[in-house]
């Protein structure tokens, strides 16, 4: 019975530890939209002025490479390509690179339209490889090889900048020369098409609008988030170049270059509409590598990042927070699990433990909801009537409980099966 109690009770410290540990991520949040509020003004005054500085001439403008990485994305694949070569930018400083793995229809869409712009004295070019050695980051990194130009903006194919993008965007460069990338906000073509896009816009605003806008204005690490986005040569080869080892190499190659001293810039008023996944199990498929990648990339970097000297401590933990949030699913599954055998064991504390429970649960809840609405009040301007984003709360506490349940029978498939490459599991795309 004394070993019994012992393990009952290490199991409640287990689970103790995971309620902690998931107030302090979700508890981050919170601390974000104070800080948001704090530094908001200061950050869109700056936004402003980086906006207002003169570009040269058009005699002097740089060349821009446009990369639009595609896979088997043929119903959308035509209206990112011309949608890229109606950018307002010198045509002779204009190159399109079409990257294009697919192995479907989309291939021959791809030239098709390749060559209906360079008819119309677009340089456009569709680099088509016969395997996906890296997947995307793999055709990044082979693309830019192919050019000796220094920008490249890259969009996801299923995103329809707008024709001033560069326009707008390269005036930050301009203004800061060593400035490792310029992140676009996006955002959306079909936020209301059903009760998942709705939610997924809500939670995407408060994500850009108060997390990544605040990580900018603070100093913090600013993740890169894969498209809308201009890069510069420089900060790419001094992170490394881009690299197909991660699901997420994005993020990777923003840490590699953060490390290295290389800072970047978000621009909350610059938007570029995209598509959103409109079923559940293409969002929790796209939602489980993103996870993954964060984990990737969080043993790769949380070393470096540490043993660095040029790094300020403040800004170490904004970095080693940040890229423990994907810790969110194994410490929630673990506490859980603990605290249920924790109860089993020793039932007498099951009512201690429930009641810790129930109380990190409000915390979560309570930390959400303001994280998500003050992001919508500062993107959408509170155009969602307090019901209807209390509806939109549920959905959201919904699809993370769907989130932690895939989670499970991932990481059990892969407990129980033989280790496997990673692969990069693409999020399709509709078109209309």
């Amino acid at each position: 019975m004394a070993v019994i109690a012992t393990l009952a009770l290490i199991l409640a410290a287990v689970f103790v530890v995971c309620c902690g540990l998931l107030a302090a991520f979700i508890g981050s949040l919170l601390y974000m939209v104070v800080l948001n509020h704090r530094l908001r003004a200061k950050g869109l005054e700056r936004e402003e002025d980086l906006l207002a500085t003169p570009l040269p001439a058009d005699s002097q403008l740089p060349h821009v490479v446009v990369q639009i990485p595609s896979f088997n994305e043929g119903p959308v694949l035509r209206r990112g390509v011309e949608a890229s070569a109606r950018l307002d930018w010198p045509r002779d400083k204009l190159h399109i690179q079409l990257l294009d793995d697919s192995t479907d229809k989309t291939a021959e869409i791809a030239r098709e339209v390749t060559a209906e712009l360079r008819a119309k004295g677009f340089d456009v070019v569709a680099l088509q490889r016969t395997d996906r050695s890296g997947f995307k980051g793999g055709a990044l990194h082979e693309a830019m090889q192919q050019t000796s130009h220094n920008y490249f903006a890259v969009f996801d194919v299923d995103y329809v900048p707008p024709e001033d993008f560069l326009r707008r965007c390269m005036r930050v460069f301009v203004a800061e020369p060593k400035t490792a990338f310029v992140q676009a906000r996006f955002d959306f073509l079909n936020p209301h098409e059903n009760a998942l896009t709705e939610m997924q816009m809500v939670t995407l605003d408060a994500h850009l609008g108060i997390e990544q806008a605040t990580r900018y204005w603070a100093g913090h690490p600013l993740p890169f988030n894969g498209t809308c986005g201009i890069w510069q040569r420089e900060a790419i080869e001094a992170g490394g170049g881009w690299k197909g080892d991660t699901v997420t190499e994005d993020l990777d190659l923003t840490y590699r270059g953060w490390v290295k001293g290389w800072r970047s810039v978000f621009l909350v008023s610059v938007s570029v509409p995209g598509e959103l996944p409109a079923d559940m199990k293409t969002w929790l498929r796209q939602q489980q590598r993103w996870q993954d990648g964060f984990r990737h990339v969080g043993l790769r970097m949380v070393p470096e990042i540490l043993k660095s000297r040029s790094i300020t401590p403040s800004a170490k933990l904004a970095a080693l927070l940040h890229l423990c949030m994907a810790l969110n699913q194994p410490v929630l599954l673990v506490g859980v699990v603990s605290g249920l055998l924790a109860g089993l064991l020793a039932p007498s504390l099951a009512p201690l433990l429930f009641k810790l429970f129930l109380l990190t649960v409000v915390w979560v809840v309570v930390c959400a909801a303001t994280f998500l609405r003050a992001g919508h009040n500062f993107i959408r301007d509170g155009e969602m009537p307090p019901g209807r984003f209390a509806v939109v709360l549920l959905r959201f506490v919904g699809g993370q409980v769907g989130m932690v349940v895939r989670s499970l029978f991932v990481h059990l498939r892969k407990a129980l099966s033989r280790p496997k490459p990673i692969v990069f599991d693409r999020t399709p795309k509709k078109g209309g």
